[in-house]
């Protein structure tokens, strides 16, 4: 039978963040850069007694024009593209995608199974969501595009009583994976500090808050993947109400773990 809570004794800590700075060998404060300019994809953010505050502010670009009203405050491990004017680069969303802005490639953390967790702390506004997830790098191959949604936070879903935790895999361009995302209720406040977690095998992707099992998904990815922290806002496009600036998403801490303790 498996276990309902997370068993971290399989696990050897590999990563940890605790924000008390922006450590350019671990972090790129830009989001997916290489589909847009350097203004549009640069994060705003602060650095807080309690971790890391993404920041959406009223006078913030959106990321890319031909998203229309989106705007993101993203910090990612990795980065990579073709060079500019090409169709390669990471996260290809939408079709016909062309680079615009060509970078080094960045290998900074690149976890290949394991266990990867982030306290998170959302905001209850409808036009917001805080997520934590990874990415297949793709400079290997374009079919390295799954990605691990640990948890999406949607600010019109979540409340005092229960939240709905959008987890599961997208399968992107990899032929070899399908989508498998739900959106579960959950007893918790996500306006609260929660610790959203994902146990990445060989065999399978369980998914966790607060150590408690939430579920399973029975497929799993094969290759290096960064991890994303975001915060985006899907502002009306119109002179709609849309709250106050700044919009915040805060995180804590991140930790990755690899196999590597000893069996229960």
């Amino acid at each position: 039978m498996t276990s309902r809570r997370l068993d971290r004794r399989l696990y050897e800590l590999d990563f940890e963040e605790r924000f008390t700075t922006i450590d350019a060998s671990r972090w790129l404060p830009h989001y997916l850069p290489h589909w847009t300019t350097p203004d549009r994809s640069g994060a705003r953010f602060d650095l807080t007694h309690d971790g890391l505050r993404l920041r959406i502010d009223a006078d913030q670009p959106p990321w890319r024009e031909a998203d229309g009203q989106l705007r993101v405050s993203n910090l990612q491990s990795g980065s990579w593209s073709g060079p500019a004017g090409s169709p390669r680069g990471q996260h290809r969303h939408v079709p016909g995608l062309r680079v615009v802005s060509a970078g080094p490639e960045q290998r900074l953390h690149l976890p290949h199974h394991g266990l990867v967790e982030a306290r998170l702390r959302a905001q209850p506004d409808p036009t917001l969501m805080l997520a934590f997830w990874l990415i297949g790098f793709e400079a290997d191959s374009p079919y390295d595009s799954g990605e691990i949604c640990v948890v999406e936070l949607f600010g019109d879903s979540i409340g005092p009583g229960s939240s709905q935790l959008s987890t599961g895999i997208k399968a992107h361009h990899d032929p070899r994976l399908v989508d498998d995302m739900a959106r579960v209720p959950w007893p918790v406040n996500a306006t609260d500090w929660h610790t959203y977690a994902a146990e990445w095998t060989p065999e399978h992707v369980r998914f966790f808050v607060d150590d408690q099992h939430v579920r399973t998904v029975s497929q799993s990815i094969d290759y290096p993947m960064q991890l994303m922290l975001d915060l985006f806002e899907f502002r009306p496009d119109g002179p709609a109400a849309r709250g106050r600036y700044p919009k915040i998403g805060e995180v804590g801490t991140v930790r990755s773990y690899r196999l590597g303790g000893p069996a229960p």
